[in-house]
């Protein structure tokens, strides 16, 4: 698979929780290619079939979620300046001096504007900037905007995806696009390897606004066991080696309460025997994840949680190393043709 170009698409197109239409029609077409049957439920979630060898009747279900966070439209004032508010969990302090794309009726560029330092008062510069002190200057009146644009319509960022050194990519929602790729290695190493159970893909939506997709998948497919792939704190230097993982040193397999004992005890012993380096995610509780909706589905699902190191996470420079995307996509075929 072309890792970086995968990526690269996949955090371009628009997914804002609540209003992931067009990514999940991007996705279908995607799975389309390794899978036997595709279909998008009322909530977008993206769900592809892939039969198993054997007629086990089992189901193992692998799940990333595609939503992403944005923002929404509250208001424009009679200047013409727009303001708005999150969907998802966004740190003001990344805002300032961004640009946004408003997708209305058609789609209307602008920025959010700071104010410059030499016009701050003292105690201006040492306070925190609240959100509802922003806005967004598109260069139109009220009237022409208006037109344009209305209250609830959903705000992107504009981010171009660009490459680092050292095998790395940075762009915007990688948490958890870089998740969805996994889900396409996985299929494309499983059409090359023998699996006894039937494998249901799913990318699903809304998980950043309490995992809803999630709970829907779960549910309607009931499957025997899920795994669920999404994103894990890259090690950064400001931030305590204790609630981060280092990129490039392999994907983070999730170890807690809430998560398989024996069946993640068997996926570590897999990543030993294959050579595959993994990093280890210690969860007392809940894990922020889908993992947390997905085991207490219907009367119960065993589930796994393996993730992949992003630093920056929730901001429009979010990075990944593609190797730790590599390892999980080896690691969780080989996971499934072994059970």
């Amino acid at each position: 698979m072309e890792y970086i170009n995968v990526l690269k698409d996949l955090s371009t197109y628009v997914g804002v929780s609540g209003r992931e239409k067009e990514i999940s029609r991007y996705i279908e077409g995607l799975f389309k290619n390794y899978c036997d049957e595709v279909r998008i439920d009322e909530f977008y979630n993206v769900c592809g079939y892939k039969k198993g060898s054997k007629d086990t009747g089992k189901k193992i279900m692998v799940m990333a979620h595609h939503d992403e966070i944005g923002m929404l439209v509250k208001s424009i004032d009679d200047r013409g300046f727009v303001k708005f508010t999150n969907v998802g969990g966004i740190d003001t302090k990344i805002l300032l001096a961004q640009e946004v794309i408003i997708h209305g009726s058609e789609d209307v560029y602008g920025v959010i504007g700071a104010k410059p330092p030499h016009l701050l008062k003292p105690e201006e510069a040492k306070k925190a900037v609240k959100m509802q002190d922003l806005y967004i200057d598109t260069g139109l009146t009220k009237e022409s905007l208006s037109k344009l644009v209305s209250i609830g319509d959903i705000i992107t960022f504009k981010t171009y995806p660009f490459e680092l050194k050292g095998n790395k990519l940075s762009s915007k929602c990688l948490d958890n696009r870089a998740g969805v790729a996994a889900l396409l290695d996985i299929m494309e190493r499983l059409s090359k390897l023998n699996h006894k159970d039937d494998v249901i893909f799913v990318a699903t939506s809304q998980e950043e606004l309490g995992l809803s997709g999630a709970k829907i998948a779960s549910y309607n497919i009931n499957p025997d066991m899920a795994i669920v792939i999404d994103a894990c704190h890259g090690e950064m230097p400001d931030v305590s080696k204790d609630e981060t993982y280092a990129l490039g040193k392999g994907p983070a397999i999730a170890i807690g309460p809430n998560l398989h004992r024996d069946y993640t005890k068997k996926m570590i012993e897999l990543a030993k025997e294959e050579n595959i380096p993994y990093q280890i995610d210690v969860e007392p509780g809940n894990t922020g994840t889908e993992a947390w909706a997905t085991q207490v589905s219907r009367s119960g699902i065993p589930s796994l949680l393996i993730s992949i190191p992003v630093k920056y996470m929730h901001t429009t420079i979010e990075t990944l190393s593609v190797n730790d995307l590599k390892n999980v996509g080896k690691l969780v075929a080989s996971f499934v043709s072994e059970l």
